[in-house]
């Protein structure tokens, strides 16, 4: 390029080089931000990742980033914002690795109380279906005869509107009635649960 070919890349400014990486997208500008403030970053990084492979790999993804960050900011004291960027960067990264641990430590609280290998939500979900399902058959003893009978008919049994007609004997226009305000008197019962 003519603007680094005229003077030597390293003599311009952070916002001359910015400024230019944004005209022209020259990854050299990225290279010459990265010999400039990697040792900054890295420093920051290992503050808070407190390993030095992670910081590492941090560094590398922090710089990969400004490819495209440089482009959708505007920066006017280039040093305070990366060091920015770099802080949130460890600190989204720890609170990922926290994440993943407040799962491991479910998983294995889970295998320990009931010897079982299925994920804590797994067997949460089971618990929460089964109670959910005493729940409805509880409330569908509750339901008057026609609407228990009609229900279960058409959709334990699932049988057509005819079907319940024919074997209850009662008129497809009392069937369908009976579903629905059976359907609705259940709703109502297992909200109040």
């Amino acid at each position: 390029m003519l603007f680094f070919k005229s003077k030597n890349i390293s003599n311009y400014t952070d916002n001359e080089l910015i400024a230019e990486y944004k005209k022209k997208g020259d990854n050299a500008v990225v290279g010459e931000l990265y010999t400039r403030y990697s040792h900054l970053v890295y420093g920051v990084c290992l503050k808070y990742l407190k390993d030095e492979d992670e910081s590492k790999d941090a560094v590398l993804e922090i710089f990969e980033q400004l490819i495209t960050d440089l482009l959708k900011h505007d920066i006017v004291n280039f040093k305070s914002w990366l060091h920015s960027v770099t802080r949130n960067h460890c600190l989204m990264q720890l609170r990922k690795e926290q994440t993943q641990q407040k799962r491991v430590n479910e998983y294995q609280y889970a295998v320990e109380q009931d010897g079982t290998t299925e994920q804590p939500f797994q067997i949460h979900e089971k618990q929460v279906q089964e109670t959910q399902l005493t729940d409805l058959e509880k409330a569908l003893l509750e339901l008057k005869e026609e609407q228990r009978v009609c229900i279960e008919l058409f959709f334990l049994k699932e049988k057509c509107y005819e079907e319940v007609a024919e074997i209850t004997g009662y008129t497809m226009n009392q069937v369908k009635s009976y579903i629905q305000n059976g359907k609705r008197n259940l709703s109502l019962k297992l909200i109040d649960n």
